[in-house]
Protein backbone atom coordinates (compact mmCIF):
# COMPACT_ATOMS: atom_id res chain seq x y z
CA UNK A 1 0.00 0.00 0.00
CA UNK A 2 1.09 3.87 -0.55
CA UNK A 3 -0.05 6.75 0.74
CA UNK A 4 0.82 9.15 -3.14
CA UNK A 5 3.14 11.11 -0.83
CA UNK A 6 6.10 11.12 -3.65
CA UNK A 7 9.63 10.21 -2.17
CA UNK A 8 11.41 11.47 -5.09
CA UNK A 9 11.09 11.76 -8.80
CA UNK A 10 12.98 9.63 -11.32
CA UNK A 11 14.23 9.63 -14.69
CA UNK A 12 13.28 6.74 -17.08
CA UNK A 13 16.29 5.58 -19.47
CA UNK A 14 14.58 3.22 -21.44
CA UNK A 15 11.43 1.03 -22.16
CA UNK A 16 13.05 -2.27 -23.83
CA UNK A 17 11.57 -5.53 -24.84
CA UNK A 18 12.99 -8.96 -23.32
CA UNK A 19 14.35 -11.94 -24.98
CA UNK A 20 10.85 -13.50 -23.69
CA UNK A 21 8.66 -10.49 -25.27
CA UNK A 22 7.91 -8.67 -22.10
CA UNK A 23 8.11 -4.76 -21.71
CA UNK A 24 10.92 -3.92 -19.35
CA UNK A 25 10.98 -0.14 -17.92
CA UNK A 26 14.18 0.95 -16.33
CA UNK A 27 14.09 3.85 -14.52
CA UNK A 28 17.21 5.59 -12.84
CA UNK A 29 16.58 6.61 -9.01
CA UNK A 30 19.30 7.19 -7.03
CA UNK A 31 18.09 8.77 -4.10
CA UNK A 32 16.25 5.08 -3.28
CA UNK A 33 19.32 2.97 -3.76
CA UNK A 34 19.68 0.88 -1.08
CA UNK A 35 16.24 0.99 0.03
CA UNK A 36 14.86 -1.80 -1.88
CA UNK A 37 15.82 -5.40 -3.21
CA UNK A 38 14.82 -7.45 -6.14
CA UNK A 39 11.19 -8.40 -5.69
CA UNK A 40 9.84 -5.13 -3.49
CA UNK A 41 6.98 -3.01 -4.82
CA UNK A 42 7.83 0.95 -6.46
CA UNK A 43 4.90 2.82 -7.09
CA UNK A 44 6.36 4.45 -10.83
CA UNK A 45 4.04 7.45 -11.76
CA UNK A 46 1.13 5.45 -9.42
CA UNK A 47 2.00 2.19 -10.86
CA UNK A 48 2.25 -0.48 -8.47
CA UNK A 49 5.67 -2.05 -10.25
CA UNK A 50 8.04 -4.85 -9.01
CA UNK A 51 11.64 -4.56 -8.95
CA UNK A 52 13.72 -7.20 -11.05
CA UNK A 53 17.38 -7.74 -12.00
CA UNK A 54 18.21 -5.94 -14.87
CA UNK A 55 19.33 -7.80 -18.49
CA UNK A 56 23.24 -8.48 -17.26
CA UNK A 57 23.11 -9.50 -13.81
CA UNK A 58 27.07 -8.57 -13.52
CA UNK A 59 25.82 -5.28 -13.94
CA UNK A 60 26.02 -3.37 -11.01
CA UNK A 61 23.12 -0.90 -10.90
CA UNK A 62 22.27 0.72 -6.87
CA UNK A 63 21.01 4.00 -8.26
CA UNK A 64 18.16 2.22 -11.18
CA UNK A 65 16.19 -0.39 -11.34
CA UNK A 66 14.07 -2.32 -13.67
CA UNK A 67 10.10 -3.62 -13.85
CA UNK A 68 8.51 -5.89 -16.20
CA UNK A 69 4.88 -4.62 -17.47
CA UNK A 70 2.12 -6.59 -17.58
CA UNK A 71 -0.71 -6.71 -20.27
CA UNK A 72 -3.02 -4.97 -18.12
CA UNK A 73 -0.60 -2.22 -17.16
CA UNK A 74 0.16 -1.18 -20.63
CA UNK A 75 -3.53 -0.94 -21.34
CA UNK A 76 -4.33 0.75 -18.19
CA UNK A 77 -1.48 3.20 -17.52
CA UNK A 78 0.82 5.69 -19.58
CA UNK A 79 4.01 3.65 -18.86
CA UNK A 80 4.87 2.41 -22.44
CA UNK A 81 4.33 5.83 -23.51
CA UNK A 82 6.86 7.34 -21.85
CA UNK A 83 10.44 8.63 -23.41
CA UNK A 84 14.06 8.02 -22.16
CA UNK A 85 14.17 10.96 -20.14
CA UNK A 86 10.75 11.18 -18.93
CA UNK A 87 10.42 12.02 -15.14
CA UNK A 88 8.44 9.51 -13.04
CA UNK A 89 7.10 10.03 -9.58
CA UNK A 90 8.21 7.17 -7.02
CA UNK A 91 7.01 5.88 -3.70
CA UNK A 92 8.20 3.01 -1.54
CA UNK A 93 5.21 1.16 0.32
CA UNK A 94 4.22 2.47 3.38
CA UNK A 95 5.82 0.25 6.47
CA UNK A 96 2.61 -1.42 8.46
CA UNK A 97 2.00 1.53 11.40
CA UNK A 98 3.47 4.64 9.90
CA UNK A 99 1.84 7.63 9.83
CA UNK A 100 -1.25 8.33 6.83
CA UNK A 101 -0.11 11.29 5.65
CA UNK A 102 -2.30 10.82 2.03
CA UNK A 103 -4.77 8.78 1.52
CA UNK A 104 -4.98 4.71 0.53
CA UNK A 105 -3.35 4.12 -2.67
CA UNK A 106 -3.08 1.10 -3.90
CA UNK A 107 -1.13 1.46 -6.85
CA UNK A 108 -4.08 -0.37 -9.10
CA UNK A 109 -4.77 2.46 -11.73
CA UNK A 110 -8.22 2.74 -13.02
CA UNK A 111 -7.48 4.75 -16.11
CA UNK A 112 -5.85 7.56 -17.82
CA UNK A 113 -7.04 11.02 -18.23
CA UNK A 114 -5.58 13.90 -20.25
CA UNK A 115 -4.90 17.44 -18.64
CA UNK A 116 -6.68 20.14 -20.05
CA UNK A 117 -5.01 23.13 -18.77
CA UNK A 118 -2.27 23.47 -15.65
CA UNK A 119 -2.31 27.27 -14.82
CA UNK A 120 -0.65 29.11 -11.85
CA UNK A 121 -2.43 31.16 -9.64
CA UNK A 122 -0.36 33.61 -9.38
CA UNK A 123 2.05 35.88 -10.99
CA UNK A 124 4.99 34.70 -8.91
CA UNK A 125 5.54 31.19 -10.34
CA UNK A 126 8.21 30.09 -7.32
CA UNK A 127 5.90 30.57 -5.01
CA UNK A 128 2.09 29.85 -6.33
CA UNK A 129 -0.56 27.52 -6.17
CA UNK A 130 -1.56 25.83 -9.41
CA UNK A 131 -4.58 24.77 -10.18
CA UNK A 132 -4.97 21.83 -12.34
CA UNK A 133 -7.84 20.63 -14.69
CA UNK A 134 -8.21 16.99 -15.88
CA UNK A 135 -10.69 15.31 -18.46
CA UNK A 136 -11.94 12.21 -16.59
CA UNK A 137 -13.21 8.77 -18.64
CA UNK A 138 -16.95 8.39 -18.16
CA UNK A 139 -16.30 5.48 -16.35
CA UNK A 140 -14.43 7.15 -13.53
CA UNK A 141 -16.00 10.12 -12.61
CA UNK A 142 -18.79 8.28 -10.81
CA UNK A 143 -15.76 7.90 -8.26
CA UNK A 144 -15.34 11.00 -7.61
CA UNK A 145 -16.72 14.00 -5.59
CA UNK A 146 -15.64 17.45 -4.65
CA UNK A 147 -13.44 17.70 -1.53
CA UNK A 148 -12.46 14.18 -2.43
CA UNK A 149 -9.12 12.49 -2.88
CA UNK A 150 -7.93 10.92 -5.88
CA UNK A 151 -4.60 9.64 -7.21
CA UNK A 152 -2.68 11.26 -10.66
CA UNK A 153 0.47 9.87 -11.46
CA UNK A 154 0.99 8.85 -8.03
CA UNK A 155 0.31 11.98 -6.14
CA UNK A 156 -2.85 12.16 -3.74
CA UNK A 157 -4.32 15.43 -4.62
CA UNK A 158 -7.54 17.03 -3.31
CA UNK A 159 -10.90 17.47 -6.01
CA UNK A 160 -11.51 21.39 -5.82
CA UNK A 161 -14.44 21.05 -8.23
CA UNK A 162 -16.48 18.23 -10.48
CA UNK A 163 -17.65 20.28 -13.43
CA UNK A 164 -19.65 17.87 -16.12
CA UNK A 165 -16.60 15.99 -17.40
CA UNK A 166 -13.59 17.98 -16.06
CA UNK A 167 -11.84 17.81 -12.25
CA UNK A 168 -10.18 20.60 -10.89
CA UNK A 169 -7.54 20.04 -8.75
CA UNK A 170 -5.40 22.54 -6.11
CA UNK A 171 -1.90 21.88 -5.78
CA UNK A 172 0.55 23.86 -3.80
CA UNK A 173 4.03 25.42 -4.21
CA UNK A 174 5.49 22.01 -2.68
CA UNK A 175 3.79 19.57 -5.08
CA UNK A 176 4.16 21.49 -7.83
CA UNK A 177 8.47 21.48 -7.30
CA UNK A 178 8.84 18.32 -6.16
CA UNK A 179 7.07 15.61 -8.27
CA UNK A 180 6.55 15.33 -12.15
CA UNK A 181 3.56 18.20 -12.58
CA UNK A 182 6.37 20.55 -13.51
CA UNK A 183 7.19 18.86 -16.30
CA UNK A 184 3.65 18.29 -17.58
CA UNK A 185 1.68 20.40 -20.18
CA UNK A 186 -1.74 20.36 -21.52
CA UNK A 187 -3.02 17.26 -23.29
CA UNK A 188 -0.23 15.15 -21.15
CA UNK A 189 -2.22 11.94 -20.35
CA UNK A 190 -1.72 10.92 -16.52
CA UNK A 191 -2.23 7.65 -14.84
CA UNK A 192 -5.89 8.08 -12.44
CA UNK A 193 -6.83 5.99 -9.34
CA UNK A 194 -9.82 6.55 -7.91
CA UNK A 195 -10.49 6.88 -4.04
CA UNK A 196 -10.79 3.16 -3.17
CA UNK A 197 -13.03 4.04 -0.22
CA UNK A 198 -15.17 5.48 -3.29
CA UNK A 199 -14.93 2.22 -5.19
CA UNK A 200 -16.35 0.11 -2.70
CA UNK A 201 -19.51 3.01 -1.52
CA UNK A 202 -20.02 2.88 -5.20
CA UNK A 203 -20.74 -0.73 -5.28
CA UNK A 204 -22.43 -0.46 -2.09
CA UNK A 205 -25.12 1.62 -3.76
CA UNK A 206 -25.42 0.07 -7.09
CA UNK A 207 -26.29 -3.34 -5.35
CA UNK A 208 -29.28 -4.76 -5.01
CA UNK A 209 -30.28 -7.65 -3.50
CA UNK A 210 -33.20 -9.97 -4.71
CA UNK A 211 -34.33 -12.61 -2.83
CA UNK A 212 -34.84 -15.98 -4.73
CA UNK A 213 -35.66 -18.64 -2.33
CA UNK A 214 -33.25 -19.01 0.91
CA UNK A 215 -30.30 -17.83 -1.14
CA UNK A 216 -30.20 -14.18 -1.79
CA UNK A 217 -29.36 -12.96 -5.57
CA UNK A 218 -27.26 -9.64 -6.41
CA UNK A 219 -27.58 -7.81 -9.23
CA UNK A 220 -25.98 -5.41 -9.86
CA UNK A 221 -26.90 -2.54 -11.93
CA UNK A 222 -25.33 -0.40 -14.72
CA UNK A 223 -22.99 2.57 -13.15
CA UNK A 224 -25.02 5.84 -12.36
CA UNK A 225 -23.44 9.44 -12.14
CA UNK A 226 -22.11 10.86 -9.88
CA UNK A 227 -24.75 13.39 -8.84
CA UNK A 228 -27.57 10.96 -8.45
CA UNK A 229 -26.26 9.21 -5.63
CA UNK A 230 -22.19 10.13 -4.17
CA UNK A 231 -22.39 12.52 -2.28
CA UNK A 232 -20.04 13.54 1.00
CA UNK A 233 -23.33 13.17 3.06
CA UNK A 234 -23.75 9.76 2.02
CA UNK A 235 -20.09 8.95 2.52
CA UNK A 236 -20.42 10.07 6.29
CA UNK A 237 -23.87 8.21 6.83
CA UNK A 238 -22.57 4.57 5.52
CA UNK A 239 -19.63 4.71 7.46
CA UNK A 240 -16.87 6.02 5.02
Amino acid sequence: MFTGLIETTGTVLALKTTPGGVQRLIIAAPTLAGRWRIGDSIAVNGVCLTAVDMEDVYEAHPGRFAADLAEETIRRTTLTSLAPGSLVNLELPTPAGSPMGGHVVQGHVDGTARITSIVPLRQNLENTDWRVCLELPLELRANVIPQGSITVDGISLTVAKVKDREVEIAVIPHTYRATNLHSLLSGSLVNVETDVLSKYAAKQARMEVVSKGPVPVVVEPAPVAAKDWLTTEYLISNGY
